[in-house]
């Protein structure tokens, strides 16, 4: 089994789940290293008892000898006295009879006593150095210094014998010049014993309230979670309820304020838009379906009469009819196919760069005003290149002069110019103009303000709102610029690099 099969197979799916599991895990590590903190302190504490108690100790054995007795061999801690020129220890015991010393001393004695004495600062002090201890050759593994024997911390004092008067002096056996050190070894493991009992109820401890706070934990963490997610399964509840023929469902938004807020809020906005989005699709459906009908009736119509009445048609003027509704129809199919295009937010294919003011004037020594006398004129200072396909920024330009014409009184003005790192394409007519609540709403599809037009000299009502989606799909804008006189329509559009620039 792979790591995926198992992850499938035993990690929980549930969020709850999940989440107390984390909380659980987190909880242990943090247990663990509460577990270890414990444990190093009491390890700690262990070894300032053992020091401690070498401390008392050593001030008791020090005391001893100045009133002239020697300590019993029965100690807590392993002790041994030795001075200036005896070969033997003084005293010794606490286990120093592990190492077996015989008539000699196993810790190393203090150089002689000097003179004359130093002054007496009436304290009392006492100096530590690691010491290495060997052990006995017939020490056992259990013995208390180990078969190896080992380096131990020891803390000393010295006595100067003449500090003690002669009867001590002889009762202890060194010399009237000598100087005494008391030794005592520390042990580490001296308070082991003291802190074993404290060690076991603290682990016992610890893992009872581990284990009970780590299910607490989760059961916690569960619980809340779970309460935290009723809002969303809510929100999920609602949603699945949500379909095409029952779009008007919205969240309800808690009062709380955190994020689940947040989430509903967004989950409404995007309600909305879809809802806004399926209403102006069957808007548009139902516009262009009407839109369709027309010529299809016109045609369908002066069909049928030429049929009935053959002898009294002309036959001529019949099929001119038929040929520009269909050219109508055939108009329309392909608006309605390049509007499904431009939909998919598909970005424009690069195929170069297009120099809109040599496009321009093109089109305006193109365009052909057959209808009515106008004057079409192109101001351009400078070329303006831009990225994009020169088809669509023809089919754009082409829409923007189409509509122009069609209001114009007597002329129309294309300008091109550069501002900064945009291209700007204005084009100008002398019409009636556009009412200012209208600005934006020309460049919705199947949109005539002019209603009152026919449908052959007013065009489908597509040419703006796909005019607006080229301009978009060329990360450009196209905005209707207040004028006292006519439209003025603004296409902009950012600047490419010069050939000579490349």
């Amino acid at each position: 089994m792979n790591a995926t099969e198992w992850r499938r197979r035993w990690w929980p799916r549930s969020v709850r789940a999940r989440t107390a599991l984390a909380a659980a895990s987190a909880a242990a590590v943090i247990l663990a290293g509460i577990g270890w903190w414990v444990h190093r302190d009491v390890y700690r504490q262990s070894t300032q008892i053992a020091q401690g108690q070498a401390e008392e100790q050593l001030l008791a054995f020090v005391d001893q000898l100045k009133e002239g007795a020697v300590p019993a061999r029965r100690s807590t801690v392993p002790y041994e006295i030795v001075a200036t020129g005896r070969r033997a220890a003084v005293a010794y015991g606490g286990g120093m009879e592990e190492f077996d010393p015989g008539t000699r001393h196993v810790l190393p004695a203090p150089p002689k006593a000097e003179l004359p004495a130093p002054p007496d600062d009436g304290g009392w002090g006492y100096g530590t150095r690691p010491i290495r201890i060997p052990a006995r050759q017939d020490a056992k593994p259990g013995d208390r210094f180990g078969k190896d024997g080992g380096t131990y911390l020891v803390m000393y004092h010295d006595i100067r014998a003449d500090e003690l008067s002669r009867d001590k002096v002889a009762a202890l056996g060194v010399a009237a010049d000598a100087q005494l050190r008391v030794y005592v070894v520390v042990l580490p493991h001296a308070g082991e014993d003291i802190a074993e009992a404290i060690t076991e109820d603290t682990d016992r401890l610890l893992l009872r309230a581990g284990l009970a706070g780590l299910v607490l934990i989760a059961a916690v963490a569960y619980f809340a979670i779970r309460i935290a997610l009723r809002p969303v399964e809510a929100i999920r509840v609602l949603t699945a309820s949500v379909t095409a023929t029952n779009p008007r469902e919205r969240v309800t938004v808690p009062a709380t304020g955190h994020e689940i807020t947040a989430l509903a809020t967004t989950i409404n906005t995007t309600l909305q838009r879809l809802d806004n989005a399926a209403a102006q699709q069957r808007r548009f459906v139902a516009d262009a379906s009407h839109e369709l009908r027309s010529p299809l009736t016109t045609l369908l119509t002066s069909l049928e009469v030429a049929l009935v009445y053959p002898e009294r048609t002309d036959w001529p003027a019949a099929a001119a009819t038929a040929a520009r509704q269909t050219r109508r129809l055939q108009a329309l199919a392909e608006d309605l196919l390049l509007l499904a295009r431009l939909d998919t937010r598909a970005p424009a294919a690069d195929a170069g760069t297009v120099d809109l003011t040599n496009l321009a004037s093109r089109l305006t020594e193109q365009y052909p005003l057959v209808e009515r006398p106008l004057t079409l004129t192109c101001d351009s200072t400078a070329p303006a290149y831009v990225h994009g396909n020169p088809d669509e920024y023809e089919r754009l330009l082409r829409n923007l002069v189409d509509n122009a014409a069609r209001h114009a009184a007597h002329r129309i003005q294309i300008t091109v110019r550069n501002e900064d790192d945009w291209a700007v394409l204005t084009v100008h007519d002398d019409g009636p103009g556009v009412p200012a609540e209208d600005a934006e709403r020309i460049f919705e599809r199947f949109v005539r303000l002019d209603d009152a037009r026919s449908r052959e000299q007013g065009g489908t009502g597509l040419g703006l709102a796909i005019a607006r989606d080229l301009a978009h799909r060329h990360q450009g804008t196209l905005t209707l610029t207040p004028r006292t006189l006519g439209a003025c329509f603004q296409l902009r559009l950012p600047l490419a690099l010069t050939p000579a620039e490349k």
